[in-house]
């Protein structure tokens, strides 16, 4: 396989033949909306129930059962268009896309061709770089075919019909990092609209990429599709291997590596693509108006309507983040990667009045005890406790009444227990110790031995007394004051003889 480095300002460099060659990559992401029901059809939009027990004659396509619009998925599908920037279409329809799988009970699926719900829009990139959007449009997901009982392949039709949005990209990515930081956004601007949960495991986000390579000033070339990626690592994994092999192909002039139009799957565990078909153009799919539903006829109202109900979006609410509380690039990023978090934050800074400590205890205890499988606990809304009980510890901790070691054992027993901050100081025995006939002690008791310690200091190496401190802590057992153990620390210093 060639050598292939990035390089500045675009493109990679071949380490065989020193040229320089530049990616061209777009993005076709099919995203299941969070609707109650299936698009055309009353069964239940549900993932893991038992295969094809829901399903009904007009999503496993029995004779003369008709179609009828979900209007939650096209209200979900207008404020993901709409906050992603793109132009709603007044009017259109939908089209039948012809192909024949096992998965697809009708032989086609209903999707929409010449005239989507939207088109435009796009997302920025932290450079600064627009990432523009074709269009986006709605269409029903197909079965799900399981192919790995040997000979025998196995279909479930629960996802048949589940609704989708397909949003696609013009050619404006050219490496896999850019790839990454626009379906990270993308992610984040759907879950932020309520319009889909985004969890690949699930299947709810897949992604298809299109790539070809081609020399500065040339035309584009032969480009490849990659097809069903699973998780935003595949897809820059999957990107770097094709773009290595599609430069290899070019270089060695050997026929049989020639670069075909073709659709290729990623073998994550082997780390490379192989060949799945050739590419289809769009007549091979014999697209025709679906005659079964009428056009699509969106009003000002129902924008409106629309455009109200959509949240502050992420990287708005970056900036504010910034501008207003004075959080870091890193928290404010940790912050808003979810809006369950981020309006926990909200509410905790807001009743503490400390914004900036609220960040810190969230980054660093309370989402790092959510990636403790032991406790079970995966997202912010299954938290056994309130923002207001984290706010009281905040309180606690800055008014002196515990430390800061302490208000850590503290978090974490509120994630084991769900009980209030208050209760759990006392039960625990943390309220912090401000009694300086105890505190004297303890610290006399850590000077012992410490003749180097205590010549350091004496010397002018105030800091040195700090390795002190950890042993009156654990005396304490977390809590003594530290400010008060370092004081009184010096002081006992500095009356040695």
């Amino acid at each position: 396989m060639v050598e292939v480095h990035v390089s500045a300002p675009v493109g990679v460099v071949s380490q065989v033949t020193g040229e320089r060659w530049i990616p061209v990559i777009g993005l076709e992401v099919h995203c299941q909306l969070k609707t109650w029901t299936k698009l055309f059809c009353g069964c239940r939009n549900e993932f893991g129930a038992p295969p094809n027990s829901r399903t009904c004659p007009v999503c496993t396509a029995q004779p003369g059962a008709l179609p009828v619009l979900n209007r939650e998925a096209l209200e979900l599908a207008l404020r993901a268009a709409l906050a992603l920037e793109a132009v709603v279409a007044r009017q259109s329809k939908f089209d039948r896309k012809n192909y024949f799988y096992c998965d697809l009970p009708k032989g086609y699926q209903i999707s929409q061709f010449d005239q989507p719900y939207c088109q435009g829009g796009g997302i920025t990139l932290a450079s600064g770089k627009r990432v523009r959007l074709t269009r986006i449009h709605l269409e029903e997901d197909a079965g799900k075919a399981i192919h790995d009982r040997g000979a025998t392949t196995l279909v479930d039709l629960n996802r048949a019909g589940v609704p989708l949005i397909e949003s696609v990209t013009e050619a404006d990515l050219q490496s896999s990092q850019e790839a990454y930081e626009y379906l990270t956004a993308l992610k984040q601007i759907l879950q932020y609209v309520g319009a889909s949960d985004c969890d690949m495991e699930k299947g709810s986000l897949r992604c298809d990429v299109n790539i070809s390579v081609h020399k500065p000033g040339e035309p584009w070339r032969t480009k490849v599709e990659l097809k069903n990626l699973n998780s935003f690592r595949n897809v820059e994994a999957a990107i770097e291997y094709e773009i290595r092999r599609q430069v290899e192909a070019y270089e060695s002039g050997d026929p049989s590596q020639r670069v075909v139009q073709e659709t290729r799957l990623f073998d994550a565990a082997q780390g490379v693509t192989r060949s799945m078909r050739r590419k289809e153009d769009a007549h091979d799919y014999r697209y025709f108006p679906e005659p079964d539903l009428p056009p699509i006829t969106i009003s000002e109202a129902v924008l409106e309507r629309a455009r109200s109900s959509l949240p502050e979006l992420p990287a708005a609410r970056r900036t504010r983040y910034a501008a207003t509380f004075g959080l870091s690039a890193y928290d404010v990023g940790v912050l808003t990667a979810d809006r369950a978090v981020s309006e926990f934050f909200e509410i905790v800074a807001r009743l503490s009045n400390r914004p900036k400590e609220a960040a810190n205890w969230i980054a660093n205890e309370v989402l790092r005890h959510m990636g403790d499988a032991t406790l079970g606990i995966h997202s912010i809304d299954e938290l056994p406790f309130r923002p207001h009980d984290l706010a009281l510890l905040i309180g606690l901790v800055e008014a002196g009444t515990i430390s800061g070691q302490a208000g850590r054992t503290v978090v974490r027993a509120m994630f084991e227990t769900g009980k209030g901050p208050k209760e759990l100081v006392q039960s625990l025995g943390l309220e912090q110790i401000n009694d300086v006939a105890a505190l004297e002690q303890w610290c006399r008791e850590a000077l012992v031995g410490k003749d180097k310690i205590i010549a350091d200091v004496k010397a002018g190496k105030v800091k040195a007394a700090g390795a002190l401190v950890g042993p009156v802590m654990k005396a304490s057992k977390g809590s003594a004051n530290p400010q008060v153990v370092q004081e009184i620390l010096l002081r006992l210093i500095a009356e040695m003889p």
